[in-house]
């Protein structure tokens, strides 16, 4: 015997059998690979770092493409990306983001006359009120101070008044209030928002959203497409009929064989991820993702994958994504609500 060395060798298979430990295990072993980190998680952070570095001060947002800096509607669109992440008013990474925006959107409510707008968006105000309103609806549950959460049902109570009241006869929306008008992307935009509000628990005229669904119904063509306007004839636009899809789920409607399928049919064959249809892709792809996140099933998995992949190669080297010639907030407030779909953190993308 070698002494010392065999009572120490001894001693030190004891204590590995002890463990559990086999001597033969007691080689070096391999350490097991960490797992490699998801690229989109990493985009979206990406993403999201680049809205929360760009926000102005006052809480806005102000677009910088060809359509106007829009700060109402940008705003409301990139809270609503943060908010998919899991930040509120008072919680997560960005709720200071969250909260000053929320604070903007409250200040350009109009206390008469319950219009939520600024004045670069005058000429559309309405696009940035549904879209405000859809935000601070969605903020309402996530507030902890009751003296703000009573401002925040305030404001919804009179948002919601004047969408009612700017309802057209045929129960469309059109771009100012007072327009006797309607056309359909305007109508979506309401018709969510006021969906919205009903889940935070605000009053609406559920009549009004009885009739919203019915210019919805009345302006589908016999494709299954939807067209700019009902009662006027015109071609099926893809982006409005899949943002019709997702209105209509919006307002509880999932099982409408005469329209919901034919409307489906349509957008399966008109909406591509890699191809641009409509020269409105990203708008169109923020509503089907929805429409399609609804349904689940395959379907939604193999679009998700798809868009996914798309988005990931699309995204700038500064976080940002830009959509549609509108400009980098906008493409990357709609990339990121359709990359966090599945977490289901807002209301109304909730299935």
């Amino acid at each position: 015997m070698n002494g010392p060395r065999s009572l120490a060798r001894c001693l030190a298979t004891a204590l590995l059998l002890s463990f559990g430990v086999a001597p033969a295990l007691a080689q070096a072993q391999p350490v097991p690979a960490s797992p490699s980190p998801d690229p989109a998680a990493a985009a979206t952070q990406r993403g999201l770092a680049w809205l929360v570095r760009t926000q102005h001060t006052s809480g806005a947002w102000h677009e910088a493409g060809g359509y106007g800096t829009a700060p109402v509607a940008m705003t409301a669109l990139a809270g609503m990306a943060l908010l998919s992440s899991g930040s509120t008013p008072t919680r997560g990474p960005h709720w200071r983001a969250v909260r000053s925006a929320t604070d903007y959107l409250l200040g350009k409510a109009d206390p008469n006359t319950g219009l939520i707008a600024a004045a670069d968006e005058d000429a559309v105000p309405m696009f940035g009120h549904g879209f405000a309103t859809l935000f601070l609806a969605s903020v309402h549950g996530m507030e902890e101070d009751d003296r703000r959460l009573r401002r925040i049902q305030g404001v919804l109570q009179r948002a919601v008044r004047l969408i009612e009241r700017s309802q057209s006869a045929a129960g469309g929306w059109y771009y100012r209030p007072e327009s006797t008008e309607d056309e359909g992307s305007v109508t979506v935009t309401q018709l969510q928002a006021l969906r919205a509000c009903w889940m935070a628990g605000i009053v609406v005229d559920r009549r009004t959203i009885e009739r919203a669904v019915g210019y919805l119904r009345a302006s589908q063509n016999p494709d299954g497409g939807i067209r700019y306007r009902a009662g006027v004839p015109g071609e099926s636009r893809p982006a409005i009929t899949a943002a019709g899809i997702a209105a209509l789920y919006s307002a509880g409607i999932y099982d409408d064989a005469a329209f919901v399928a034919k409307a489906h049919a349509y957008c399966r064959r008109h909406l591509q991820v890699r191809v641009d249809t409509t020269s409105h892709h990203f708008y169109a792809h923020l509503y089907w993702s929805q429409a399609l996140y609804q349904r689940a099933g395959r379907d939604w998995d193999d679009y998700h994958t798809a868009m996914r992949s798309w988005l990931l190669e699309r995204q700038a080297a500064d976080g940002s994504w830009v959509g549609d010639g509108v400009g980098p907030v906008y493409g990357t407030a709609i990339a990121l609500r359709i990359l966090q779909l599945p977490l289901a953190l807002v209301p109304i993308h909730q299935r």
